[in-house]
């Protein structure tokens, strides 16, 4: 028999109030409670980095996170990247450097980047390269990716 949990947390700045099996991932709360689809479920081990989400303002992997542990915290997701409309500065760049292809890993990229460029507004490309090295892209090759990340930190 299953636990119910009450879990209360903020995400992308909406108040939510949910009951859940004590079992269940912060992924799929995001996912199949919330329905932020932009989360993605890849490899369900924390490795891909699909499921990046901002956790208490660090970038951490949903996948590996009990959405009972999360009770109480503030949660971004890629749906609340974006302001009034407007793209972050680092979906803006992946458009422009064309450092999309499939876009499943599209979501943890950006906001690993974003958290790189709050921290440091000028990185090298070695810097760059750590910063999303928890994030696995199978289509890019990655150069367009740095190359966005370069960009928007000069925007």
């Amino acid at each position: 028999m299953s636990q119910q949990v009450q879990i209360r947390l903020r995400v992308n700045g909406d108040a939510h109030e949910v009951a859940a099996d004590a079992r269940t991932l912060l992924v799929d709360l995001i996912r199949d409670e919330l329905g932020l689809t932009g989360t993605h479920v890849g490899c369900r081990t924390g490795h891909c980095g699909a499921c990046t989400v901002v956790l208490d303002g660090r970038v951490s992997k949903s996948c590996t996170v009990l959405a009972a542990a999360a009770d109480g915290a503030e949660v971004t997701t890629i749906e609340g990247l974006a302001a009034d409309g407007v793209l972050h500065p680092v979906q803006e760049a992946l458009w422009q450097e064309h450092g999309v292809q499939c876009g499943f890993c599209t979501p943890g990229m950006v906001l690993a980047a974003a958290e790189l460029l709050a921290e440091n507004r000028s990185p090298v490309d070695d810097e760059i390269r750590r910063a999303i090295a928890g994030n696995l892209c199978r289509c890019t090759g990655y150069e367009n990716i740095v190359n966005a990340i370069r960009r928007a930190s000069a925007s």
